[in-house]
C-alpha cells in the first residue's frame, strides 16, 4: 500500500508502456517551465523555512524556555495553523488584504478598488508557507529546549555572561540538530503544498511544481500520464534530497547533552515578561486571529466585494452551503466518511503493525517502519499521481478501474496517514513490558486474544489519538484528493478551492469556516483523549509542560 504505488510511478516515468524510453523525460526537462517551476520552487521554499525559523524559534524559547504566563493557550493557538488546511490559511489571508477585503471595509482602511492584492506574489507564497509551516520548527526546537536545564545557564551566568548571551552561546548552539530538523520539516512541507501554492501562485501567475503537474494532469494528450509522472519524481526526489541534506547536517553538527539533571531551563524574563507576552499575543493575532475574522466577515456578506455593515450582513451563505448545495452538502458527507474510514482503519491496524514493530524486531518489521513514513514524507501531489498510475488500469481479475471513486481517495489516505497513528500507538508500546505478551503466551493466549485482551486496553487510547489525528488531516485534506476527485466524490478541500475559483468567494469562505470549527472541535477532542490516556503525545499538550 505505501511501497508500490510509487514504484508504478517510477516506472511510469522511465518506461512508459512498459518499455524503457527517456524521451518523455527528456521533453519534459528540455521544457523552460519545468525548470522555471522548479527553481521557484526551490527559492521559495528556502525563503519559506526561513520565516519558519524565525517564528518557530521565537516561539519555542519563549514556551519552552522563559516564564512567560498562559503557555498552554499560546501554543494551542500557534498550532492552529499547521491544523488548518492550507486552502483555508490561502482563502482567509486573501479576504484579509487586498480592495475587496470585507474586514478592511468594514474598518474603513480598505486600499481603493482596482488596487493589486499584494499577496498575490512570490512574497505573499513565502509569508503563507512561512506561517504554515512555523508549528514545524515550533515542536522540534520545543522539544529540545526541554531537555536542557538549568545547569547550562548557571554556568554561563557564574562565567560573567547575560541572559542574551547565555542564549547566543550556550542555548542556541545546542539548538542547532532542532534548528535543522525543524528547517528541514519546513522545506519539505513548502515545495510539497499545494493548497497555498494554488490559490495565490495560480492568481499571481507564479508557478510552483505542484501546481505545474496539477495543470498538466488537466490538459490532454497521449503522454499527459508519462509526463506528469516525471514531474512527480521531480517533486518527489526534491523532498528526499531535502530529508537526505537534513541527516546529513544533523549528522556534521550533532550535539549530545549527557549527565545533566535537575532544574528544568527558565529563562527568567524579569521586566520584559510582559513585553514577551504582548509580543507573542499580538503576533497570533496577526498570523491567526485577524485572517479567521476577515474570513468569517467574508462569509456573513451576501457576495465578493460587498462591504460588510448591520444591513448586509446575512446567514445566507452558511444556509447555502448546509442545507441547499448539493456539492458542498456531499462533500461534507464525502470529507467525514473518508477521513472516518481512514482513521478507524488505520487506530485498529497500528496496534498490530506497533505490537510487531516494538516486540518482534526484525529487518523486515524495520523496513515495514520505514515504509510506513515514505508516503507521509513524500509531497501528497506525488502519492496522488503514484495512486492513479497504479489504479487507473482495471484491477487484475475484477476487471474494473478504482480511478473515480471514493475507494482510491481512501487508499491514498491510508498510505499518507499511516505514519500518523502509528507513531503514537509505538509511544504506547514503548511504555509496556514485553514480559505482559511472554505471560499470556505461557498461559495459552494466542496472539488475537494477547491483541484483544491485553494490548488493545493498554494501547487502545494511543491508537485512538492517533485516529483523530487522522481524522483531523484527511477531513480537510486538499493535496492529495485534488487530483484525485471527480464528481460525486468531491472533499471540503477541493470543493473551498473549486468555490473559490470559480468566484463563489462567500460561499468558500462559508464551507472554510465551518470546516475551522470543526478543527477545533477536533483539536479539543484529541486534547481530550490525550490528556485520559496520560502519554502526552500532542503538541499543544506538551509543548508547554511547564509551569506558566
Amino acid at each position: 500500500m505505501c511501497l508500490l504505488p510509487l514504484v508504478r510511478l517510477v516506472i511510469e516515468a522511465v518506461a512508459p508502456g512498459g518499455t524503457l524510453d527517456f524521451a518523455t523525460a527528456e521533453r519534459v526537462l528540455g521544457r523552460a517551465s519545468t525548470w522555471r517551476a522548479t527553481w521557484r520552487t526551490l527559492e521559495v521554499g528556502f525563503l519559506s523555512m526561513l520565516v519558519s525559523l524565525a517564528l518557530g524559534l521565537a516561539m519555542a524559547l519563549l514556551v519552552a524556555a522563559s516564564d512567560i504566563r498562559l503557555k498552554a493557550a499560546l501554543v494551542f493557538a500557534f498550532m492552529l495553523p499547521l491544523m488548518i488546511p492550507p486552502q483555508i490559511t490561502a482563502l482567509a489571508w486573501m479576504q484579509l488584504t487586498g480592495a475587496s477585503s470585507p474586514l478592511l471595509q468594514a474598518l474603513g482602511i480598505a486600499p481603493p478598488p482596482g488596487t493589486p492584492n499584494p499577496l498575490y506574489s512570490r512574497e505573499g507564497l513565502i509569508l503563507l508557507l512561512g506561517i504554515q509551516h512555523a508549528p514545524l520548527v515550533f515542536i522540534t526546537v520545543a522539544a529540545s529546549l526541554r531537555r536542557m536545564t538549568m545547569e547550562l545557564l548557571d554556568a554561563a551566568y557564574l562565567a560573567g555572561a547575560s541572559r542574551l548571551q547565555a542564549v547566543r552561546w550556550i542555548i542556541l548552539p545546542l539548538l542547532a540538530p532542532a534548528l535543522v530538523a525543524g528547517g528541514a520539516l519546513a522545506f519539505v512541507s513548502a515545495i510539497g503544498n499545494f493548497g497555498i501554492a494554488a490559490m495565490i501562485g495560480i492568481p499571481a501567475r507564479y508557478t510552483l511544481l505542484p501546481v505545474l503537474v496539477y495543470e498538466r494532469l488537466a490538459s490532454f494528450g497521449p503522454t499527459v500520464l508519462a509526463e506528469v509522472a516525471v514531474l512527480a519524481v521531480i517533486v518527489g526526489s526534491l523532498a528526499l534530497l531535502g530529508v537526505l541534506l537534513q541527516r546529513w547536517l544533523r549528522a556534521r553538527r550533532d550535539v549530545t547533552l549527557e549527565g545533566l539533571g535537575g532544574r528544568p531551563l527558565v529563562l527568567a524574563l524579569g521586566r520584559w515578561r510582559l513585553a514577551a507576552e504582548t509580543g507573542a499575543w499580538l503576533l497570533l493575532t496577526v498570523i491567526l486571529v485577524l485572517p479567521l475574522t476577515a474570513l468569517l466577515a467574508a462569509a456573513l456578506t451576501p457576495a465578493a466585494g460587498v462591504r460588510l455593515t448591520p444591513e448586509t450582513l446575512t446567514f445566507a451563505n452558511f444556509h447555502q452551503v448546509v442545507f441547499v448545495q448539493d456539492v458542498t452538502r456531499r462533500a461534507f458527507v464525502n470529507s467525514t466518511a473518508l477521513a472516518g474510514a481512514a482513521a478507524l482503519l488505520l487506530a485498529l491496524f497500528a496496534i498490530p503493525l506497533a505490537y510487531l514493530i516494538a516486540w518482534r524486531p526484525s529487518r523486515l518489521t524495520a523496513a515495514v517502519d520505514t515504509l510506513a513514513e515514505l508516503p507521509y514524507a513524500l509531497p501528497g501531489v506525488v502519492l496522488a499521481v503514484a495512486f492513479i498510475m497504479l489504479l487507473l488500469p482495471p484491477l487484475p481479475i475484477l476487471g474494473v478501474s478504482l480511478y473515480g471513486t471514493h475507494a482510491i481517495i481512501l487508499l491514498a489516505y491510508l498510505a499518507a496517514f499511516l505514519t500518523l497513528a502509528l507513531r503514537p500507538t509505538l509511544a504506547g508500546m514503548a511504555q509496556l513490558t514485553p514480559s505482559i505478551d511472554e505471560a499470556a503466551q505461557l498461559d495459552g493466549a494466542g496472539l488475537l486474544e494477547r491483541l484483544r485482551w491485553i494490548l488493545l486496553p493498554l494501547v487502545g487510547p494511543m491508537a485512538a489519538a492517533g485516529g483523530i489525528l487522522v481524522f483531523m488531516t484527511a477531513f480537510n485534506e486538499l493535496t492529495v484528493s485534488a487530483l484525485l476527485w471527480t464528481s460525486g466524490t468531491e472533499t471540503l478541500g477541493v470543493v473551498v478551492f473549486n468555490l473559490n475559483d470559480s468566484g463563489y468567494t462567500a460561499l468558500a469562505a462559508a464551507v472554510a469556516c465551518l470546516a475551522v470549527v470543526a478543527i477545533l472541535a477536533l483539536m479539543t477532542l484529541a486534547h481530550w483523549v490525550d490528556q485520559r490516556s496520560g502519554l502526552g503525545i500532542l503538541p499543544w499538550s506538551t509543548a508547554a509542560d511547564r509551569s506558566d
